[in-house]
């Protein structure tokens, strides 16, 4: 593959057209691979990719093991178990058992949605006016202020500013990205990119280096 900029690879289960699809991304440099899985957007496929450098660097990122064994229904069936009930819908009809969206995309979150306000108070007592809807996309004010989104995202704003970045902190009580962290929490080494800051503190799941010499990508129903 020649070097190339903010590039996706994108899975089809079945055939071309499959509705049960999802994508990697990555972009590629003249010797250094930058990439990613990804759950920002939506779950649809489990996915995992193992990058291999000359160096004998070698890395793992992903849905876990685990994740991969079960049945499909099994992992859809653990998040409603695992969420609060504002987020249970995600993985219920009429998404499943297509995909399971992130909460920003769903009508429900936005604006005159039944969950419209969740994130509103809590963002307010530390001084942030944005609908949850750009509290999860990190949108808005948001796109320009990557700490606060994730800490808003992990309920730590309103702890000192020391311990935002604190993973030991993280997802503690409500009102928090609770998609989010279902994928933390089923992720090789609990790393995930659940929303478009997750990267803050190193917690997403982007890979990068040198002189790479394969990548692997699991593909799991």
């Amino acid at each position: 593959m020649p070097a190339n900029s903010a590039g996706r690879m994108y899975f089809y289960l079945g055939s071309p057209t499959s509705q049960y699809n999802d994508f990697i991304e990555f972009t590629v440099g003249a010797g250094v691979f930058n990439g990613n899985t990804t759950r920002v957007d939506a779950f649809a496929v489990k996915l995992a990719m193992r990058l291999h450098a000359k160096d004998g660097y070698d890395v793992q990122v992903g849905e876990d093991y685990q994740t991969f064994q079960e049945d499909r229904a099994v992992t859809f069936q653990k998040f409603v178990n695992e969420v609060p009930t504002e987020f249970k819908q995600l993985a219920q009809a009429p998404n499943a058992p297509l995909r399971i969206p992130a909460p920003g995309s769903v009508p429900a979150f936005r604006t005159g949605g039944q969950y419209a306000n969740y994130f509103t108070a809590y963002a307010q007592s530390v001084g942030v006016n944005e609908p949850t809807s750009n509290i999860t996309g990190c949108a808005g004010s948001m796109a320009s202020n990557p700490s606060m989104c994730a800490a808003l995202n992990r309920h730590t704003a309103h702890l000192p500013r020391t311990q935002w970045e604190d993973p030991a902190q993280y997802y503690k009580a409500a009102p928090a990205n609770y998609y989010a962290k279902f994928w933390h929490d089923h992720a090789i080494n609990k790393l995930a990119y659940g929303f478009p800051y997750d990267d803050v503190a190193g917690q997403s799941s982007f890979v990068s280096h040198g002189d790479p010499q394969w990548l692997l990508v699991a593909v799991g129903w």
